[in-house]
C-alpha cells in the first residue's frame, strides 16, 4: 500500500475510534485493497506466475484436445491445462543404462552383470510394465528394476535413491515393494524351490563327498534381521543376545535357510520375531509341517547346536567331555554346517539392505528378504561371483534348546554314523 493510502486509513480510524487499532487498520486495508482495479490484480498474479516457472517444469496434457479447445474459444481468453512436475536429474541412471557402461561398474552397481540383469528384466516385465497415461509417460521396466535392486544391494536411503533416479521418494518405495511381490510371484517359484528326487539324490552324494555323512539333502541355518522397533508386540522382537554382545537395544526378525552344497536356497522361513530361538523357529516352519508329515523320510538336514535331534534333523553332539568318536563326527558335520553359514553370509554381503535397520514396514519386511533370496540364487545359478570386500563376518547366537534330543531312533542313527566315519577311516583328525 502507498504511503498517501496509508495516511488516509489511519485518519480514518483515528477519526472513528480516538487513537490508532490495528485490528481495525487491517480491516480498512483489506477494503481498501478489495477496491483495487482488477487490471491491478490481474498483473499481481501474472508477476507471481512469471516468477514460480523456473523452479517446475510444465507437461502438457492431452495436446490434440487441448489445441482443439484453443482454437475454438479464441477470444474466450481460455488457458491449456498443465500439470506442475518437480524436475529431477536422471543423469546417473541414463549413464548406467547405457550399452557403453562399463560392465565392471555395473556389476558394483547391482551385484550381478548387464546379461542376469536383463534377464530379471525380461522374467518381470509383464507383471512390473505399465501404460503411459494422459499425465506422464510410464516409468520404464528397467528403471523401475533398477531402484529395486540398487536399493536391495546399497541399503541406501530412499531419498538418496530418489536422487540418483530422478524419481520421488514416495515412488522409489513404492518401485521397491512393487518389484520385490513380482520377484516372489514370478521368480520364487522357478529358482527358490525344494529339490525332486533326482536333485536329491545329487545333493546326498555331494555332501557326503565332503563329509562322509550319507543321506544329507541340506544344510540350515538361521539369522537374524535387524528392525527398527515395532509399534506393536515390542518385547517378542527384542534380541536379548544382540543387546548383549552389541550394548544398544537391538529388534529383529528372523530368517532360516535351507540350502544344498552350492549355497542356493531349496527352502525358506521368514518373518518369525528374533526373541524366538531356533528349534522355536523351526517348529513354525512349513519345513517341520513337511517333515512331521513323513516327505523328509530316510533323509538328513544337518543344523547347528541352536536345533535340536528329529528323524530328518542332524545336528552335532553338544554336551560336555566328548567321546573321539563324537569329536570325529562334530568335525565332519562342521564341513556342512560351513556350507549353510557361507550361503548366509553371500547372501548379506551381497545385499547390504540386510546388515542394517530399514524403512521398510514390518509387514512387508517378508517380501523384500523373499526377494533378496531369490535373486542370491539367481546369482549363484549364473556364475556371478562376489566381491571379496562385500563378505562380512556373521554372527548369530545359538541358544542349546530346552529339548535338545526329540526320537530315541535319530540318538541311536548319529551314534551309528559317528562309529562308521571313525572305524572307516572317514574322520578326520584335527581333534586328535
Amino acid at each position: 500500500m502507498f504511503p498517501s493510502k496509508k495516511n488516509q486509513v489511519l485518519k480514518l480510524i483515528t477519526r472513528r475510534k480516538g487513537k490508532p487499532c490495528w485490528t481495525t487498520y487491517l480491516v480498512c486495508r483489506i477494503t481498501m485493497m478489495s477496491r483495487m482495479k482488477p487490471n491491478r490484480l490481474r498483473r499481481k498474479r501474472s508477476r507471481v506466475a512469471a516468477n514460480s516457472v523456473p523452479s517446475s517444469t510444465v507437461t502438457e496434457i492431452n495436446e490434440k484436445s487441448c489445441t482443439e479447445a484453443d482454437s475454438s474459444s479464441k477470444g474466450s481468453g481460455s488457458h491449456q491445462r498443465r500439470l506442475w512436475v518437480k524436475d529431477r536429474s536422471k543423469a546417473w541412471w541414463d549413464e548406467c543404462n547405457r550399452p557403453e557402461f562399463p560392465e565392471e561398474e555395473f556389476r558394483k552397481c547391482f551385484r550381478m552383470g548387464r546379461s542376469t540383469f536383463e534377464m530379471i528384466c525380461d522374467e518381470l516385465n509383464s507383471v512390473v510394465a505399465k501404460e503411459d497415461t494422459m499425465l506422464r509417460a510410464a516409468i520404464p521396466v528397467k528403471q523401475r528394476v533398477a531402484v529395486c535392486i540398487w536399493r536391495l544391494a546399497t541399503g541406501e536411503p530412499l531419498r538418496l535413491v530418489s536422487k540418483r533416479f530422478g524419481l520421488g521418494i514416495s515412488t522409489c518405495h513404492k518401485l521397491v515393494i512393487e518389484v520385490c511381490s513380482a520377484i516372489r510371484d514370478v521368480l520364487m517359484p522357478k529358482y527358490l524351490q525344494w529339490p525332486d528326487e533326482e536333485s536329491m539324490r545329487r545333493s546326498k552324494e555331494e555332501f557326503e563327498s565332503i563329509s562322509g555323512i550319507p543321506n544329507v539333502v541340506g544344510s540350515m541355518y538361521t539369522t537374524h534381521i535387524p528392525i527398527i522397533a515395532p509399534k506393536v508386540n515390542v518385547a517378542a522382537y527384542f534380541n536379548k543376545k544382540h543387546t548383549q554382545r552389541k550394548q544398544k537395544t537391538s529388534y529383529s526378525i528372523t530368517v532360516q535357510g535351507v540350502v544344498n552344497l552350492k549355497g542356493i536356497f531349496t527352502d525358506v522361513s521368514i518373518g518369525w520375531p528374533g526373541s524366538m530361538p531356533d528349534d522355536q523357529v523351526l517348529e513354525k516352519s512349513a519345513l517341520h509341517q513337511r517333515g512331521n508329515q513323513g516327505l523328509l523320510k530316510g533323509v538328513w538336514i544337518v543344523g547347528g547346536p541352536g536345533y535340536p535331534l528329529m528323524d530328518w534333523v542332524l545336528v552335532p553332539y553338544t554336551q560336555q567331555n566328548l567321546t573321539w568318536t563324537q569329536h570325529a563326527f562334530n568335525e565332519n558335520i562342521g564341513e556342512i554346517q560351513k556350507v549353510a553359514k557361507e550361503a548366509f553370509t553371500k547372501l548379506k554381503g551381497r545385499w547390504s539392505c540386510l546388515q542394517k535397520r530399514t524403512e521398510v514396514k514390518l509387514q512387508d519386511l517378508p517380501i523384500v528378504l523373499g526377494a533378496c533370496c531369490v535373486l542370491h540364487n539367481i546369482c549363484e545359478m549364473r556364475g556371478e561371483h562376489m566381491d571379496l570386500e562385500l563378505k562380512l563376518e556373521l554372527i548369530d547366537d545359538e541358544m542349546i534348546p530346552e529339548v535338545p534330543l526329540r526320537s530315541a531312533s535319530s540318538v541311536k542313527a548319529r551314534d551309528s554314523i559317528a562309529h562308521n566315519l571313525l572305524h572307516h577311516g572317514l574322520a578326520g583328525t584335527s581333534f586328535l
